[in-house]
């Protein structure tokens, strides 16, 4: 039997940076990631509901039928607020999930209250089955008496569930239909995952509640994860929170502050600034793309991985925010992550460990290497360059043998949406970036040779963009050349005396290519921003943005798309590509345009001011990944030139004044 299918859209996320957390909009716990925020996901079903004697003939789950849902952060924190209330009975359970920081605990804070009009008996029932390590073979369940908690694990990890007080009924293994019935076993152990509690709450009459906290305790086998429930009890559940808003209010009063004049920018920005931390990972300093929600890859190469790509714009969206000591952490762990040849490869795991992927994709080492001086302009400081020195000097080496001899381009790789071979603009844009971050660390350090000759390398490979990578015909520049194609597409494109190339290896295979790329794609800003490849002066890159919002801003619903023809979820307009024109308009003065750009990625957000990857053509609702982090940085990026942009526009009217 495998995995319960999930929803790939989520709807709420919590988490401590070492436990990650996502939730349906009735308040249903699908997944949970610890002690990483990546690796593992323990979670296959957690459903809590309600029996009430006399009134209801079974167990009423509250993400099942009959029920209403509101949901809500608490203020500005991770504290994942859900109110369900059973229509039919007027009972209402709110369920208020935080992760406290520093600790291997979720909280599930749970109050049921009557509605009705009349006194209502109440019992609360829990059922939860856990593949620990992302695997139904060999897991265990148990009560334990002691410790007054159910039990899962398997191998080294284990988790402990129980509340501030005993239970009234359990049963260990084959527990979903009982606990359904209302009529648990007892059973005390069993090699299965799914186990189940009860507790009774006696009569409560009209208005009043009944407040029971829940404590999932994570640690090192069964001792450790029921020492940990212990130690949370201890605690209590208000300390616990307390602490845990605490802690969201110290970390938002240390960003740099954003007062737009548009409150639900403002919030957005803030809520970007959590969303960062909640998928940073406390021990390693790295951070995922979006928590995982197609486990088994049926649709999509999974995103719970660091990519350098997505993480240059993260890192320079916390870095401008404030938050210098994450964005330093992050680069300590690349090191981690660098191979001995130099190169950074498409994507890891947070520990640093290789990461499945499709091959080499040579936008990520150059962007890690701009970012990292991008790291340095923001905070000066030169012990970081010192203590990264060997990282860059390795990584610049790495791209300068990456050079084509024939082109002067970085040799082909696959292209920054991982669909693609060649030898693509975008990567020639990201490369430039790297060359002459690495040459400006060289010369800041002293290290003339190797300044001069990244420097050099970085001129010739612009001159070679230059001379090969400008498309007449479309008004903007190539998406790249030597495109990888099957030979039934080479072979139709020399039939239309298209221009084609092919080579074969040392193994006598034989890759065939066309020889330009004429698609419009959103990463051609790129040759601009952020890597200035060529300058805004360059008439070529306005005509190419100019291109890209003509070709790409064609959706029903509005937003900016990928690039012609994306067939990837029905290719949809993205927040983080619209917020990139936007962020170009800034930068070339149009502040109006960008502000249309800004405004619409705002608009669709989610209830719960979480960013996803992709806008639904059709509809207009979020489409694929929620939250994805890299959109999130690009809004904060974009509010941030935003501010420059409007400053600069009023000093203007004031100077022509």
């Amino acid at each position: 039997m495998g995995l319960e299918k999930k929803p790939y859209l989520i709807d709420g996320v919590t988490g401590n940076g070492k436990m990650l957390a996502t939730y349906g909009k009735d308040g249903q716990l699908h997944r949970l990631w610890w002690p990483r925020v990546d690796y593992p996901q323990h979670v296959d079903r957690m459903w809590m509901g309600i029996d009430l004697p006399g009134i209801t003939e079974e167990v009423c789950w509250t993400h099942g039928e009959g029920w209403t849902h509101r949901q809500s952060y608490v203020g500005e924190s991770a504290n994942l607020l859900t109110e369900s209330l059973h229509q039919r009975t007027g009972v209402e359970v709110t369920c208020e999930d935080f992760a406290v920081r520093g600790e291997d605990v979720l909280v599930r804070d749970i109050t049921v209250t009557n509605r009705s009009d009349h006194p209502v008996p109440v019992r609360f029932f829990w059922y939860s089955s856990l593949t620990m390590m992302e695997n139904r073979l060999y897991n265990s369940v148990a009560f334990d008496r002691k410790g007054e908690a159910l039990v899962h694990f398997r191998h080294q990890y284990a988790c402990a569930i129980g509340a501030d007080r005993a239970v009234s009924g359990f049963q260990a293994g084959n527990a979903l239909e009982a606990a359904a019935r209302g009529e648990l076993t007892g059973t005390e152990i069993a090699m299965e995952t799914e186990g189940a509690l009860s507790w009774e709450l006696g009569e409560l009459p009209p208005g009043e509640k009944f407040r029971l906290p829940l404590f999932l305790a994570f640690g090192d086998g069964v001792d450790g994860a029921l020492a940990c429930l212990n130690q949370a009890r201890e605690q209590g559940a208000d300390r616990m929170r307390e602490r845990t808003l605490a802690y969201w209010r110290e970390y938002l009063s240390r960003a740099k502050p954003v007062q737009t004049g548009e409150e639900e920018i403002d919030r957005l920005y803030r809520r970007s600034l959590i969303v960062f931390k909640l998928m940073s990972d406390e021990r390693h300093g790295s951070l995922i793309a979006a928590p995982e929600f197609d486990e088994t890859f049926s649709r999509c190469g999974g995103y719970a991985y660091c990519w350098g790509r997505d993480a240059a714009y993260i890192t320079t969206a916390i870095d401008r925010a404030g938050y210098h000591d994450m964005a330093r952490d992050f680069y300590r762990w690349t090191v981690t992550a660098q191979s001995p040849d130099g190169s950074w490869q498409q994507r890891h795991y947070l520990d640093g460990r290789l990461a499945p992927h499709w091959g080499l994709q040579i936008d990520e080492p150059g962007s890690i290497l701009w970012g990292m001086w991008q790291h340095y302009l923001e905070t000066g400081d030169r012990s970081f360059l010192e203590e990264i020195w060997p990282a860059i000097r390795k990584g610049a080496d790495f791209l300068v043998g990456f050079i084509d001899p024939e082109t002067g381009l970085p040799r082909p790789s696959r292209d920054l949406w991982e669909e693609r071979e060649g030898e693509h603009t975008y990567s020639a844009a990201a490369v430039y970036g790297g060359l002459t971050a690495a040459a400006a660390t060289a010369r800041e350090l002293g290290y003339g040779e190797e300044a001069k000759r990244w420097s050099g390398a970085a001129a010739s490979l612009q001159a070679a963009a230059d001379r090969l990578l400008w498309n007449p015909e479309r008004n903007s520049f190539l998406r790249g050349i030597k495109l990888a194609v099957s030979r039934e597409e080479y072979e139709a494109a020399r039939s239309r005396g298209i221009r084609t190339t092919s080579e074969t290896d040392d193994k006598g295979y034989t890759t065939h290519r066309l020889w330009a790329d004429p698609v419009i794609d959103v990463s051609l800003l790129g040759v601009n921003l952020p890597f200035e490849l060529f300058n805004l002066s360059d008439p070529r890159v306005k005509q190419t943005a100019a291109a890209v919002e003509e070709a790409l801003g064609q959706s029903p619903v509005g937003g900016i798309q990928r690039y012609e023809q994306d067939p990837y979820i029905g290719g949809n307009p993205w927040i983080l590509t619209t917020l990139w024109l936007a962020q170009f308009k800034f930068k070339a003065g149009d502040v109006a345009g960008g502000e249309k750009l800004l405004r619409w990625a705002v608009e669709h957000r989610t209830s719960l001011d979480l960013l996803p990857e992709q806008v639904d053509k059709q509809t207009g609702q979020p489409a694929w990944v929620v939250p994805l982090t890299w959109s999130h940085a690009m809004l904060v990026l974009t509010v941030l030139d935003w501010m420059e942009a409007r400053g600069k526009a009023e000093v203007k009217m004031e100077t022509v004044e």
